[in-house]
Protein backbone atom coordinates (compact mmCIF):
# COMPACT_ATOMS: atom_id res chain seq x y z
CA UNK A 1 0.00 0.00 0.00
CA UNK A 2 1.24 3.64 -0.39
CA UNK A 3 1.16 5.67 2.88
CA UNK A 4 1.45 9.09 1.20
CA UNK A 5 2.60 11.02 -1.69
CA UNK A 6 5.24 8.62 -3.09
CA UNK A 7 7.21 11.55 -4.80
CA UNK A 8 7.58 14.58 -2.55
CA UNK A 9 8.75 17.61 -4.37
CA UNK A 10 12.45 18.84 -4.60
CA UNK A 11 11.25 22.73 -4.17
CA UNK A 12 8.42 24.80 -2.00
CA UNK A 13 4.67 25.35 -3.28
CA UNK A 14 6.11 28.57 -4.49
CA UNK A 15 8.72 27.88 -6.49
CA UNK A 16 7.02 27.85 -9.94
CA UNK A 17 5.34 31.26 -9.44
CA UNK A 18 4.73 33.69 -10.97
CA UNK A 19 3.74 30.69 -14.05
CA UNK A 20 1.96 28.66 -11.42
CA UNK A 21 0.87 30.00 -7.93
CA UNK A 22 1.79 28.35 -4.81
CA UNK A 23 -1.33 27.96 -3.62
CA UNK A 24 -2.11 25.68 -6.86
CA UNK A 25 1.08 23.71 -6.29
CA UNK A 26 -0.02 22.91 -2.80
CA UNK A 27 -3.75 21.86 -3.68
CA UNK A 28 -2.87 20.08 -6.51
CA UNK A 29 0.03 17.91 -4.81
CA UNK A 30 -1.15 17.67 -1.38
CA UNK A 31 -4.68 17.81 -1.95
CA UNK A 32 -5.75 16.07 -5.43
CA UNK A 33 -2.73 13.97 -5.73
CA UNK A 34 -2.89 13.02 -2.00
CA UNK A 35 -6.92 11.81 -2.97
CA UNK A 36 -5.58 9.52 -5.73
CA UNK A 37 -3.09 7.92 -3.36
CA UNK A 38 -5.94 7.17 -1.12
CA UNK A 39 -8.58 6.39 -3.35
CA UNK A 40 -5.74 3.41 -4.50
CA UNK A 41 -5.17 1.83 -1.78
CA UNK A 42 -9.00 2.11 -0.39
CA UNK A 43 -9.59 0.28 -3.95
CA UNK A 44 -6.96 -2.42 -3.30
CA UNK A 45 -7.67 -3.12 0.31
CA UNK A 46 -11.66 -3.17 -1.14
CA UNK A 47 -10.56 -6.08 -4.01
CA UNK A 48 -8.07 -7.83 -1.93
CA UNK A 49 -11.21 -8.04 1.21
CA UNK A 50 -13.49 -9.18 -1.78
CA UNK A 51 -11.02 -12.09 -3.30
CA UNK A 52 -10.42 -12.97 -0.25
CA UNK A 53 -13.97 -13.33 0.80
CA UNK A 54 -14.86 -15.47 -3.03
CA UNK A 55 -16.60 -12.20 -3.69
CA UNK A 56 -15.11 -11.91 -7.39
CA UNK A 57 -18.27 -9.83 -8.87
CA UNK A 58 -17.27 -7.05 -6.04
CA UNK A 59 -13.56 -7.09 -6.70
CA UNK A 60 -14.27 -6.74 -10.60
CA UNK A 61 -16.65 -4.10 -9.41
CA UNK A 62 -14.26 -2.09 -7.64
CA UNK A 63 -11.50 -2.56 -10.71
CA UNK A 64 -12.22 0.46 -12.73
CA UNK A 65 -11.40 2.50 -9.49
CA UNK A 66 -7.53 1.09 -10.57
CA UNK A 67 -7.52 2.64 -13.26
CA UNK A 68 -8.67 6.11 -12.43
CA UNK A 69 -6.47 6.28 -8.85
CA UNK A 70 -3.80 4.54 -10.18
CA UNK A 71 -3.80 6.14 -13.74
CA UNK A 72 -3.95 9.52 -11.38
CA UNK A 73 -1.17 8.85 -9.22
CA UNK A 74 1.15 7.47 -12.30
CA UNK A 75 0.08 10.43 -14.03
CA UNK A 76 0.92 12.84 -11.80
CA UNK A 77 3.98 11.93 -10.15
CA UNK A 78 5.12 12.04 -13.67
CA UNK A 79 3.98 15.52 -13.60
CA UNK A 80 5.42 16.56 -10.63
CA UNK A 81 9.12 15.36 -12.08
CA UNK A 82 8.44 17.07 -15.48
CA UNK A 83 8.39 20.73 -13.52
CA UNK A 84 11.10 22.48 -12.06
CA UNK A 85 11.96 26.58 -11.53
CA UNK A 86 12.28 28.75 -14.17
CA UNK A 87 15.58 29.73 -12.32
CA UNK A 88 16.73 26.71 -12.10
CA UNK A 89 16.40 23.89 -14.94
CA UNK A 90 13.00 25.40 -15.75
CA UNK A 91 11.92 26.92 -19.22
CA UNK A 92 14.59 27.57 -22.11
CA UNK A 93 14.82 24.94 -24.69
CA UNK A 94 15.47 21.15 -25.11
CA UNK A 95 18.94 20.18 -26.29
CA UNK A 96 20.98 17.28 -27.19
CA UNK A 97 19.46 13.98 -28.53
CA UNK A 98 16.03 15.25 -28.01
CA UNK A 99 16.22 18.34 -29.18
CA UNK A 100 17.48 17.12 -32.50
CA UNK A 101 14.31 14.35 -32.32
CA UNK A 102 11.92 16.96 -31.79
CA UNK A 103 13.16 18.85 -35.34
CA UNK A 104 12.64 15.43 -37.06
CA UNK A 105 9.43 14.84 -36.11
CA UNK A 106 7.67 18.49 -35.71
CA UNK A 107 10.42 20.71 -37.55
CA UNK A 108 11.28 22.93 -34.23
CA UNK A 109 10.32 23.16 -30.51
CA UNK A 110 8.21 25.96 -30.93
CA UNK A 111 6.15 23.97 -33.04
CA UNK A 112 6.02 21.01 -30.55
CA UNK A 113 4.54 23.51 -27.76
CA UNK A 114 1.92 24.93 -30.25
CA UNK A 115 0.89 21.37 -31.35
CA UNK A 116 0.50 20.25 -27.48
CA UNK A 117 -1.24 22.83 -26.67
CA UNK A 118 -3.45 22.32 -29.43
CA UNK A 119 -3.78 19.17 -28.15
CA UNK A 120 -4.53 20.28 -24.37
CA UNK A 121 -7.29 23.19 -25.68
CA UNK A 122 -9.15 20.39 -27.51
CA UNK A 123 -9.60 17.96 -24.42
CA UNK A 124 -13.55 17.91 -23.37
CA UNK A 125 -13.66 18.23 -19.90
CA UNK A 126 -10.22 16.73 -18.12
CA UNK A 127 -7.43 14.68 -19.02
CA UNK A 128 -4.17 14.75 -20.10
CA UNK A 129 -1.54 15.65 -23.15
CA UNK A 130 1.83 13.95 -23.68
CA UNK A 131 4.99 13.87 -25.57
CA UNK A 132 5.84 10.28 -26.04
CA UNK A 133 8.32 8.38 -27.40
CA UNK A 134 7.24 5.14 -29.50
CA UNK A 135 9.80 2.29 -28.05
CA UNK A 136 9.36 0.13 -32.01
CA UNK A 137 9.74 3.08 -34.38
CA UNK A 138 11.93 6.00 -31.94
CA UNK A 139 9.46 8.49 -33.27
CA UNK A 140 7.84 11.31 -31.24
CA UNK A 141 4.27 11.79 -31.02
CA UNK A 142 1.19 13.96 -29.57
CA UNK A 143 -1.21 11.84 -27.87
CA UNK A 144 -4.02 13.06 -25.16
CA UNK A 145 -5.86 10.92 -22.35
CA UNK A 146 -8.62 11.66 -20.61
CA UNK A 147 -9.54 11.74 -17.22
CA UNK A 148 -6.87 9.69 -15.61
CA UNK A 149 -6.31 7.24 -18.26
CA UNK A 150 -2.59 6.39 -18.84
CA UNK A 151 -0.79 6.38 -21.80
CA UNK A 152 0.09 2.31 -22.56
CA UNK A 153 1.39 0.14 -25.31
CA UNK A 154 4.64 0.99 -27.24
CA UNK A 155 4.20 4.48 -26.10
CA UNK A 156 6.68 5.56 -23.40
CA UNK A 157 5.69 9.00 -21.92
CA UNK A 158 8.12 11.81 -22.14
CA UNK A 159 6.58 15.35 -20.82
CA UNK A 160 2.64 15.52 -20.24
CA UNK A 161 0.71 18.82 -19.11
CA UNK A 162 -2.62 18.21 -16.80
CA UNK A 163 -5.53 20.14 -18.37
CA UNK A 164 -7.67 19.34 -15.46
CA UNK A 165 -9.20 22.10 -14.01
CA UNK A 166 -7.21 22.08 -10.60
CA UNK A 167 -4.46 22.13 -12.23
CA UNK A 168 -4.52 26.02 -12.90
CA UNK A 169 -8.14 27.36 -12.31
CA UNK A 170 -7.51 28.96 -8.83
CA UNK A 171 -4.84 31.43 -10.75
CA UNK A 172 -6.34 31.43 -14.71
CA UNK A 173 -9.51 30.58 -14.01
CA UNK A 174 -11.09 30.12 -17.52
CA UNK A 175 -8.13 31.28 -19.45
CA UNK A 176 -6.60 27.90 -19.48
CA UNK A 177 -4.91 28.67 -22.97
CA UNK A 178 -2.97 31.38 -20.98
CA UNK A 179 -1.47 28.47 -18.37
CA UNK A 180 -1.15 26.09 -21.45
CA UNK A 181 1.47 28.99 -22.24
CA UNK A 182 2.67 29.89 -19.15
CA UNK A 183 3.61 26.45 -18.39
CA UNK A 184 6.47 25.65 -20.76
CA UNK A 185 8.59 28.70 -18.54
CA UNK A 186 8.91 25.92 -16.04
CA UNK A 187 9.12 22.54 -18.05
CA UNK A 188 12.22 20.65 -17.08
CA UNK A 189 13.61 19.76 -20.13
CA UNK A 190 16.32 17.87 -18.31
CA UNK A 191 13.89 14.76 -17.00
CA UNK A 192 12.01 15.06 -20.39
CA UNK A 193 15.64 14.50 -22.05
CA UNK A 194 16.73 11.91 -19.13
CA UNK A 195 13.03 9.32 -20.28
CA UNK A 196 13.99 10.48 -24.21
CA UNK A 197 17.35 8.25 -23.60
CA UNK A 198 15.99 5.73 -21.26
CA UNK A 199 13.24 4.96 -23.60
Amino acid sequence: MLTSLSLPLPDDYAALEPYISGEIMELHHSKHHQTYVSGLNAALESIAEAESRGDFPRAASVAPLLNFHGGGHRNHSLFWENLAPASASGGGEPSGSLAAAIERNFGSAGTLRTQINAALAGIQGSGWAWLVKDKESGTLGIVTRANQDIVTGTAVPLLGIDAWEHAYYPQYQNRKAEYFDAIWNVVNWKTVAARFEKS
